[in-house]
């Protein structure tokens, strides 16, 4: 089963330094996760600033371009998993947010994770 995990945070957090403990224990449990087949692909995201939404709205397609300002919070990475089972991912989301917790304890953060549909 795939699974995307979106990580959300507010933006703020984009001009901060992050810990450098917190990079090399991503660094392993990413490689890690790579090796195992369990990873399929992540990375961060450039802040909203680089982006910009395609909307529809009353049959209408806008274009908005970034920032985002009535964002509270942001989509600042993501991580495609493919796991045998819902508990497995869980497991790979929750080991993910406890690397922040021990290594950025002051990051505030949520990760979304989501089954992909069967094609």
């Amino acid at each position: 089963m795939k699974y995307m995990c979106f990580i959300k945070h507010a933006e703020k957090y984009r001009l901060d330094t992050i810990p450098q403990g917190l990079m090399d224990a991503m660094g392993e449990f990413v490689t890690e996760q790579m090796k195992s087949g369990v990873m399929l692909d992540t990375a961060g995201l450039k802040p909203t600033s680089e982006a910009w939404k395609v909307n529809v709205q009353g049959g209408k397609m806008t274009v908005i371009d970034g920032p985002f300002s009535e964002s509270k919070e942001i989509v600042g990475g993501y991580a495609l998993i493919d796991v045998k089972s819902k508990e497995e991912a869980m497991a790979v989301a929750n080991r993910f947010v406890e690397l922040h917790v021990i290594h950025w304890p002051e990051f505030e953060m949520s990760c979304e994770v989501r089954p992909l549909e069967d094609m």
